[in-house]
């Protein structure tokens, strides 16, 4: 009996904590602070998207950084909130969830971010660590490359991996999904770059 009551507990805090997640990643604060900056819809300007690459497009950086850091955040209050509630594996979820509702949130139609922010700040309240490493890698690839979007995938591909050489293997089998939706939602850009149009770090277009 104690066995079944701990298997229906565990359902209860993924089903808890994935919604709890899911509602706070699914937060659009891109769209939320440029609307009140008076700067109209988001989603009409640029590539249409609403993360702080966009609303960089807008011309206000004080609004892109706040933006990039709301979108960071709440994926790590997810993370942390679930661990201090639950335990165990609770902060993986939450953090997934956070990340999938900023990907796909309800209140837009399912038409969200591409995740890089969101998928850094799950590593924030996962693995702290980790954010050193993505960082390291980021700005690596960015210096060489002048590609942001490429360095971003670099990292995010770097990631699971270096959790699973450190032992970590849920975090690793977690991130490495996370890995695989960021390049689908990043298929565009992966085009761009094949192409050769992908636009540099510095340059407009």
């Amino acid at each position: 009996m104690s066995d079944i009551n701990f298997v229906l507990f565990d359902w209860q805090m993924i089903a808890i904590v994935s919604l709890f997640g899911y509602l706070l990643g699914s937060i659009p604060f891109g769209l939320v602070l440029t609307k009140m900056a008076g700067l109209g819809d988001l989603r009409s300007i640029g590539s249409g998207n609403i993360g702080a690459t966009n609303v960089l497009r807008t011309g206000n950086k004080k609004l892109a950084a706040a933006t990039l850091l709301l979108d960071a955040l709440k994926a790590t209050a997810a993370a942390v909130i679930a661990d201090r509630v639950f335990g165990g594996d609770a902060a993986l979820v939450g953090g997934f969830a956070a990340f999938i509702g900023h990907l796909f949130p309800v209140w837009l139609g399912f038409k969200g971010g591409k995740g890089v922010a969101t998928y850094i700040g799950m590593l924030l309240g996962v693995e702290p660590i980790m954010v050193l490493v993505f960082a390291i890698v980021w700005l690596s690839f960015a210096f060489l490359s002048r590609y942001s979007s490429l360095s971003a995938l670099i990292a995010t591909l770097v990631i699971p991996v270096a959790l699973w050489i450190l032992g970590l293997e849920e975090a690793a089998i977690v991130t490495a999904v996370m890995t695989v939706i960021t390049y689908w939602r990043h298929k565009q850009n992966i085009e761009r770059l094949i192409a050769g149009t992908e636009s540099k770090i510095g340059k407009k277009g």
